[in-house]
Order: C-alpha cells, then structure tokens, then sequence
C-alpha cells in the first residue's frame, strides 16, 4: 500500500456492478471512527457497495512519519493513488461499470477528495463530499498556542485551534505530535478550491449549523456538476452520524456517470 497509509477494502456481501468506494476520514479521526463507528460501513455494504477505507498518516492504524513532508496533503493524494492502484483499482472504463471509484470524504477527507477528483478525472467517478468548505481551518491553526497548551502552559485563545485540538485529544490512540505535524505540512499547502475543480457529479453535504462548512454554495456554483444537501440542526461533529447523509450519499453513488 502507500507507504504511510493502511488500507482496508472490503468486499460486498452482494456486491452490485458499481465502482468501489473510497472512504477518507478527517482530521483527528480514522477509518473506524468515522465509517465503522458512525454505521457506514454497515450501511454501504447493505447497499452492495465494495469499500476501500483509508487511515491516513499518524491516524488510526497507519504510520506516523517524522518527515513533515510525507503529511503534505500533495504527498497524501500519491500515496491514497498508489494505494488505490495496488488494490486493483484501473482507470474508468465505458466496458466495465465496476470500474474506477466513488469516493466519501468527510472534512480534511473531503479536501483530499476535492482535489484528488481533480486530479484523477480517469479513475474517480462521483464523489460525496461531507463538511465542505472554502476556508482551510487547519491552515490557520495556532501551531504554537496548541504546543504550549500540551506542554501545559495556557488553554489556546483562538476558538478554531482550540476545537480542533480538542477532536484531535478526544480521538483515541491519536499521538499529537504526530497530528501538530501534519498541521504544519497541511498549513505549507492550503486549500485553494479554485486551482483546479474536479469535473465529475459532487453531492455536498453538511450541517447547517456547521461553521467549518462556509462557502459550501460557492463551492456548488463553481462546480461544473455539483449538489448541496443540508441537514437541519447538524454541526460539523454529527453530520457523518446522520441517516439523511447515508440515504442521500448512497442514492448518488448509484446513479450513472453523468
């Protein structure tokens, strides 16, 4: 697999002649705890969908590399491909409907999925996209207020910094060095929506109380083939819980290419 991630697929119990679908957590979290935990790899395999879930670097049960450059979001895009390749994944085909992917990602997950269907046009097919935004939080999170807070100096004044490291220290297993350094990658590579839009159908999906989600109608309008789903009452914390998210992400990922 890529060299710092682990990559679960797993099979249908009746799988339908679909393209497999790529999970991507976000930041803090993992595979398990954003799809296994949250009832979507249930959900999906009940759909007849085949799944490829990754961890990404020092997340869940993947490596944590002390080279700041293997968490720069570039490096992850390489690695999530080359993973995707060396599970069997081939370029969409018009003879072969199981081709290519479908891909979820929630928060950061859904960054990296922005831009990898930009990217990769010939192997992914639709994407869900889940807490959106035209905003990078992480690129203006307080690196050194969060290390000071750690090492047990003052709780971090900015609310953004302090919410995220909070989800980071909730998550269990999670090693904070590990994820303050993807934050200093992720903060040398913001997010800039506009560099290059991915062409293929997008559902984007979010809360409506969700404060990370901001933008989430420009990104829709800018889109060449985009949607928007809101979930009434909804934070950036409980959308991915929401069966609305599950029925609504599913009924997209079935439908055609176009």
């Amino acid at each position: 697999m890529g060299p710092h991630l682990s990559v679960t697929r797993r099979t249908a119990r009746q799988p339908r002649p679909l393209p497999p679908v790529l999970l991507l957590h976000g930041f803090g979290s993992s595979g398990r705890q954003n799809w296994v935990g949250t009832g979507w790899v249930r959900y999906l395999d009940d759909a007849g969908r085949t799944l490829i879930m990754v961890d990404l670097p020092g997340h869940g049960d993947s490596a944590e590399p002390v080279d700041a450059g293997d968490y720069a979001p570039s490096r992850m895009r390489e690695d999530i491909v080359q993973s995707l390749v060396e599970t069997g994944i081939v370029p969409l085909s018009a003879d072969d409907p199981t081709s290519g992917v479908d891909v979820i990602g929630y928060s950061l997950g859904a960054r990296l999925a922005w831009e990898l269907g930009a990217a990769r046009p010939d192997l992914v097919r639709r994407m869900v996209l889940g807490g959106p935004g035209t905003c990078d939080p992480l690129a203006s999170f307080d690196l050194r207020a969060a290390e000071r807070q750690l090492a047990g100096g003052p709780p971090v004044d900015d609310p953004v910094t302090a919410d995220l490291l909070h989800m980071a220290m909730s998550t269990p297993g999670t090693t904070l060095s590990a994820l303050l350094t993807m934050v200093s990658a992720i903060r040398t590579e913001p997010f800039d929506p506009w560099r290059a839009l991915p062409g293929m159908p997008l559902l984007l999906v979010a809360g409506d109380q969700d404060g990370y989600a901001t933008g989430i109608g420009e990104l829709e309008a800018r889109a060449p083939s985009g949607e928007v789903l809101l979930l009434p009452g909804r934070t950036h914390a409980n959308a991915v819980t929401a069966r609305t998210f599950k029925d609504a992400a599913s009924a997209f990922l079935s439908r055609g290419r176009d």
